[in-house]
């Protein structure tokens, strides 16, 4: 989030993103008070959208029905496009696993009740991550920051997902990694930034901005074999379609 950017303003951070060629931004909660922050960012500013989100890291932090209860009413506030950032992550135990089905259960019934899309964060969980999913028919969504294996794009793709790609592809090593985001079909795929967080080579060491993506973009396309332009349109046109903006 633009909050999290020491030094600059929200509205610094659109002008740039806008003179590096981004002109539509979703800023992304990732508990109560984020979340918060994210409609707030979104409300007064053209061509951005906030979603509405309670991360696997908070997840023990929110179970009381009162939190809920208040985060539910966030998903209808004006410029809400998506619910997330959620999911499971089983990498870190900032919350335990109980603690984390409940709270993704509670946001994939949110998402269904208020026809949104929902933004996933999973990371080695995809085990317990399908077949919460597939209990809620009709979601639809994006597993954002995406670095999983082949097999887990197979079964993403099979179930109607985007795929996000950010920062992390430009200085991967893994040739097996970078063989999944070369096959990625195009009209699944989505670019994004996690901001201030996963900065692209070759801006390592800074903070990250959404003015950035124009690096994971050239980077992205290059690796695929693709025309900058032609990436940049297909995934525009992604974005637009999952998320309405």
């Amino acid at each position: 989030m633009w909050a999290k950017l020491p030094g600059l303003t929200g509205d610094e951070v659109v002008t740039k993103a806008r003179a590096a060629g981004v002109s539509r931004l979703v800023c992304v909660g990732c508990d109560l008070q984020d979340s918060q922050l994210a409609i707030d960012f979104a409300k007064d500013r053209a061509g951005c959208w906030a979603a509405v989100g309670i991360h696997p890291h908070e997840a023990k932090l929110h179970l009381d029905s009162e939190k809920l209860s208040r985060f539910a009413a966030l998903s209808t506030a004006p410029k809400v496009v998506a619910i997330g950032e959620c999911g499971l992550d089983y990498y870190y135990d900032h919350s335990p696993k109980a603690a984390q089905l409940k709270v993704l259960e509670f946001q994939l019934e949110l998402a269904q009740a208020a026809n949104l899309p929902v933004i996933f964060h999973v990371r080695e969980a995809f085990d317990d991550f399908w077949p919460t999913f597939d209990n809620y028919q009709g979601v639809r969504g994006v597993l954002h920051s995406y670095t999983d294996s082949a097999a887990n794009l197979e079964k993403a793709l099979a179930r109607g997902l985007y795929l996000g790609v950010n920062g992390i592809a430009t200085f991967a090593k893994d040739q097996a990694q970078l063989a999944v985001y070369q096959a990625i079909p195009l009209d699944r795929l989505l670019l994004e930034t996690d901001a201030p967080f996963l900065t692209p080579a070759p801006y390592r060491g800074k903070i990250n901005e959404p003015k950035r993506l124009r690096a994971v973009a050239e980077f992205v396309a290059k690796l695929r074999g693709e025309a900058v332009e032609d990436l940049a349109a297909a995934t525009t046109t992604n974005a637009r379609q999952i998320f309405g903006i």
